[in-house]
């Protein structure tokens, strides 16, 4: 077991002994990239260019470096990016995108952090990540119009495909969806995706969201320290022969929390790890370990709700 992790079991088992309150202080690092991501970069440490219009923004992204985006830049449609090396933050708490998103295709090295993303063109993603590699998003906020109306007017919240590697989602809020976040577009793309997708989820808040929280095709991915809570039809979803571990994730009214014979003509792997069920279920067909290549810091699933809550999301980390 790892160090952090049992001495959170030992702290929680303490807690209960005495009847105290489980104590909700994190151990993770809220400023730090771990997982199957670490390394990138993005555009530097420069104290780059801050935009507040929607055309300066899609300039800007041509350029690449560090691109501040201060407010809520409304109807700027599918920001390209087709330059790595590049950096886009939020600025505060209440900056980014509202009828708008990203696609990030077949670049290296981007990252994007503390934004507030809010309901995407019909028919496209609020991040959409296409053949491209070391991509970390952070304490981003993914939300569209909630499960209402047909499920496939808007796309997904933070999709992943097309032989896309070495990603970590950390720290966001996905809530008041349909779809949630998906890697691997399609069931015929195992020539492309077999071997690569490698992303890792860490504190990640799932609410209100229908499913895909993540839906994993032919990849492998690492999902702890997240919260779930009100997911109608299911949760992680391994599929076409990917790899998932799932490790302290509370669950709360949350089906087919891990699922493993979900919407696939073939079958994923799931292993799972002290996870927290309440009012949820879940059906492993197939199980096969996941020893991730990095070290990373566990906060126990009794905890976890309240820490992402706290600590996930826009205006934690500000610049």
């Amino acid at each position: 077991m790892h160090l952090l992790n049992t001495v959170a079991v030992a702290l929680t088992a303490a807690s209960t002994a005495l009847g105290a309150p489980l104590v909700s202080k994190r151990a993770a690092t809220v400023n730090e990239l771990v997982g199957y991501g670490a390394g990138t970069t993005g555009g530097g440490s420069g104290a780059g260019t801050t935009v507040t219009t929607c055309d300066a923004l899609a300039a800007a992204v041509k350029v690449g470096g560090v691109i501040k985006i201060n407010g809520m830049l409304d109807g700027c449609d599918i920001i390209k990016i087709a330059k790595g090396d590049i950096s886009i933050l939020g600025v505060g708490a209440n900056s980014g995108l509202k009828n708008g998103g990203f696609q990030i295709r077949k670049v290296s090295n981007v990252i994007i952090r503390n934004l507030k993303l809010a309901v995407a063109p019909k028919g496209k993603d609020l991040i959409d990540i296409d053949a491209s590699t070391k991509i970390w998003v952070d304490h981003c906020d993914f939300a569209s119009v909630g499960m209402t109306g047909d499920k496939d007017t808007y796309d997904g919240m933070l999709d992943a495909k097309h032989g896309s590697d070495f990603l970590t989602f950390s720290w966001n809020k996905f809530h008041d969806h349909w779809k949630g976040s998906l890697v691997g577009h399609s069931d015929n793309a195992a020539s492309e995706d077999t071997g690569k997708l490698h992303v890792t989820y860490h504190h990640n808040l799932f609410e209100n969201v229908n499913s895909r929280l993540p839906s994993v095709r032919f990849g492998t991915a690492h999902v702890y320290s997240s919260c779930y809570n009100n997911g109608p039809t299911s949760g992680i979803n391994s599929r076409m022969g990917a790899v998932v571990f799932v490790e302290e994730n509370s669950f709360t009214d949350t089906q087919l929390a891990i699922v493993t014979d979900l919407d696939s003509d073939l079958e994923g792997f799931a292993s799972e790890k002290n996870n927290l069920y309440v009012n949820s279920s879940k059906r492993i067909t197939q199980t096969k370990s996941l020893t991730v290549p990095y070290k990373y810091t566990i906060d126990p699933a009794a905890s976890a709700c309240a820490i992402v809550r706290k600590s996930a999301g826009t205006g934690v980390v500000t610049f």
